[in-house]
């Protein structure tokens, strides 16, 4: 596996499509301060957080929550959907020796796009084409963990979460297909479920940056740090 630096650790939002622009500026502050959290604490333990832009929106908050007791670093660049994972993985990981890796996919893998979308990232479920089958996605997965668990950290796999009505590129109800899916390959593995789709369906309207869209508020990511926090904890027996 490849080395990866600290320094390389640390996210650039702006790789990120789908995260609104003013969150990406909003989230570089946070993202420096992953990383010099990462340069002091070297005696504490170390979790790597894998995802998409719902994770990069809450890792400063599980940063903040975790303060003093572990490491926390997201992984550079937007994890996208399974078959970048599958490329970038090892990358990721690097040779760090990872205590706990927090990980999705799901949103990329179930979204439709389509080349002359006016819409961001080119989402169009009605004429666009699905990024990842659900079979596909299912043994994507299969083969993600089976390399994770290569690492010897303590797995926690987070379910997708909600995709809301109006979705432009997504369709209501797939998340829960994609999410069984991937409850199946994680039971097969006895990898422990953070069930951040039944969190984020019982979100208010508020919560979310707009109708329809998959991003949350401030205050959305960080009541979702809050439960990653309380996982990654409990896996450390903190």
């Amino acid at each position: 596996m490849k080395t990866t630096s600290w320094s390389n650790a640390c996210l650039s939002p702006d790789n990120d499509p789908t995260l609104p622009i003013m969150n990406r500026k909003l989230l570089f502050f946070p993202f420096a301060l992953v990383l010099s959290t990462a340069l002091w604490a070297k005696d504490l333990p170390k979790a790597l957080l894998i995802g998409d832009s719902i994770s990069i929106g809450y890792t400063p908050h599980v940063v903040a929550a975790l303060k003093g007791k572990v490491q926390v670093i997201h992984h550079r660049g937007n994890a996208q959907h399974t078959g970048t994972g599958l490329k970038m993985l090892d990358r990721w990981v690097g040779n760090t020796q990872w205590d706990v890796i927090h990980f999705n996919w799901g949103l990329w893998d179930l979204c439709y796009r389509h080349p002359q979308s006016k819409e961001q990232g080119r989402r169009d479920k009605k004429r666009g084409t699905l990024t990842t089958s659900l079979e596909q996605y299912e043994n994507n997965l299969d083969e993600l963990v089976t390399r994770l668990k290569e690492t010897k950290a303590k797995l926690i796999w987070a379910h997708t979460s909600t995709v809301p009505q109006g979705e432009a590129g997504r369709r209501v109800g797939d998340d829960d297909k994609y999410n069984e899916a991937a409850t199946r390959v994680m039971k097969k593995h006895g990898i422990r479920i953070n069930d951040l789709n039944s969190l984020t369906d019982g979100f208010p309207s508020e919560l979310f940056v707009k109708p329809g869209d998959v991003h949350y508020t401030s205050e959305g990511s960080r009541k979702i740090g809050q439960a990653v926090a309380k996982e990654i904890s409990q896996a450390l027996s903190l």
